[in-house]
């Protein structure tokens, strides 16, 4: 094949590439002047200017969207452009504008498909484990406490305390949920989140059960920021909570500082939270609810009491960037989550919104050139996207598709059984629900499953309270095992790249900020 030379011009740039020989080609002005032209040249532009100098992090803030994998992030960017009154396919959620980017591997090691206790175990501590257990090495068994003696992982946020440093654990779901948990906890059971959940095994054996192990957590001087759900795991049955050993775990945590030089803070509301004197805050306990946070569009439509998870991170950094040696901070929007296990695409969407927000509250507040940023997931779920909907077509809706011309249909398109179908659905739930207005994605809506098509005429599926139709009838819609992504900005930000298992984060985070376990 003869040497074949193509000389094109872009924008005043000469760029070398291989074409018919002798010939010269020039972008016509239609072409380089296009905005699609001229964005990804500058988005090139940007990334080969960008400076990879080896700071290290003082501070690390890790955010955690519990469930949101890739076809959640793309159907709430297109949600918010959408909210805002563009067509939406072009918006970018704030982090997904961060410089540096990977992929990440999620599976358990007896799991091609994850649990969160075992994915954020991998996180946290380096290590991999069983789905189910939260800081257990898989030599462990699940639900066996007498195989935890000598399988005990430490994390991230054990190292910080030890090297003096702040940290704080922030969640929508409840504080003892499997994704907080695996921050502080060692447990062989997800489940064990008050006492009322040992079995008598563990009893025997000394197992703590996962809110215990939070009140009494003594590495460094103990963990500095707690904010989310579950009071009723630290409370006894006297006081509407859930112990049976009649202890109440909020009040031996006050009562824990009331000797020391450190002042302690406990809440129970959005407004308390929003009114606290933080500067002369030293520990900050929050328990807003019983069990898990309210969903971001619940907690609005009914002005319920509740901080959003943006009020929630930015109070953890004041609290802990008072520590001038630095801090860590795990933030989880817990309830992504459980919208997707209840087949509400709604919530799921409007949380991961508002979770986009917090990452950009912590992104306004904070230092970058001490700051590592880090945003992910912890699995995905069985979340699709499908059908060919025109350009601009609400995500939540039914799917109109093009004519031959390229031009949206009049209406609905039909599936082959002459009914409209939904860009967003399941592969496997409870199936379809129309509650209309009804926000509470949990609410029990069927007694069994009702997968199946249905039809959908005169059915609002862009309504709170609509749960989108599934292929596979079960009693919860699961979790599903392809990569998920991680976002990066800041101090050590550049080492996020490529596609890495899960707990290479731990091993990212150390290598960022120097703090590394003693041999």
């Amino acid at each position: 094949m003869p040497n074949r030379t193509l000389r094109v011009a872009l924008t005043g740039l000469a760029v070398g590439v291989f074409a018919a020989a002798h010939a010269d080609v020039t972008v016509p002005a239609y072409q380089s002047g296009s905005q699609w032209f001229t964005d990804g040249q500058s988005s090139i532009q940007d990334k080969s200017s960008m400076a990879r100098e080896d700071v290290t992090a003082k501070n690390v803030i890790l955010f955690v969207g519990d469930g949101m994998g890739i076809s959640t992030l793309t159907a709430a960017r297109i949600l918010e452009g959408q909210l805002a009154g563009d067509e939406g396919e072009e918006n970018y959620l704030s982090f997904e504008s961060f410089p540096y980017s990977a992929l990440i591997k999620t599976y358990n090691t007896n799991q091609q498909t994850p649990d969160s206790a075992g994915t954020m175990t991998a996180m946290m501590s380096g290590v991999k484990n069983k789905a189910g257990m939260i800081n257990i090495s898989s030599d462990g068994v699940r639900g066996d406490c007498s195989s935890t003696a000598g399988n005990e992982l430490n994390t991230f946020l054990d190292l910080m305390e030890d090297a003096g440093r702040s940290t704080g654990v922030v969640s929508t779901a409840r504080i003892t949920h499997a994704t907080p948990a695996a921050t502080y906890a060692r447990v062989p059971e997800r489940n064990w989140e008050s006492d009322d959940s040992l079995p008598e095994e563990a009893r025997q054996n000394g197992c703590k059960d996962i809110a215990d192990q939070l009140a009494s957590y003594d590495v460094g001087d103990g963990i500095d920021v707690v904010l989310g759900g579950g009071r009723r795991h630290f409370l006894p049955e006297a006081d509407g909570g859930k112990r049976q050993d009649g202890r109440d775990l909020i009040q031996l945590w006050q009562e824990r500082y009331q000797d020391s030089e450190q002042t302690a803070l406990y809440v129970e509301s959005g407004s308390e939270l929003a009114t606290a004197d933080l500067a002369s805050t030293d520990k900050l306990m929050g328990l807003f609810t019983s069990s898990h946070m309210s969903y971001d569009a619940d907690r609005k439509a009914n002005a319920k009491d509740e901080p959003s998870v943006a009020d929630m991170t930015e109070a953890a950094i004041d609290v802990l960037s008072r520590n001038q040696d630095g801090y860590f901070l795990m933030v989880e929007s817990g309830r992504i989550d459980h919208a997707h296990h209840a087949g509400n695409a709604y919530n799921a969407l409007h949380d991961t919104l508002a979770f986009a927000d917090a990452v950009q509250a912590a992104v306004d507040k904070v230092d970058l050139d001490e700051t590592l940023i880090l945003v992910t997931a912890d699995h995905s779920h069985v979340f699709t996207i499908a059908g060919y909907p025109t350009k601009g077509n609400p995500i939540l809706g039914k799917v109109i598709t093009n004519d031959g011309s390229g031009a949206p249909e009049a209406g609905p398109t039909e599936a082959a059984d002459s009914m409209p179908y939904t860009t967003l659905g399941y592969t496997n739930g409870l199936g379809y629900a129309d509650l209309g207005a009804e926000t509470n994605a949990d609410a029990r809506y069927a007694s069994a499953p009702d997968a199946g098509r249905k039809d959908l005429d005169a059915v609002d599926t862009e309504a709170p309270g609509y749960h989108q139709e599934t292929l596979i009838p079960l009693g919860s819609e699961t979790h599903a095992g392809e990569d998920i992504s991680l976002h990066a900005t800041g101090a050590g930000a550049y080492m996020v790249q490529g596609n890495v298992e899960q707990n290479a984060l731990f091993h990212l985070m150390t290598a960022a900020t120097s703090v590394t376990p003693a041999e």
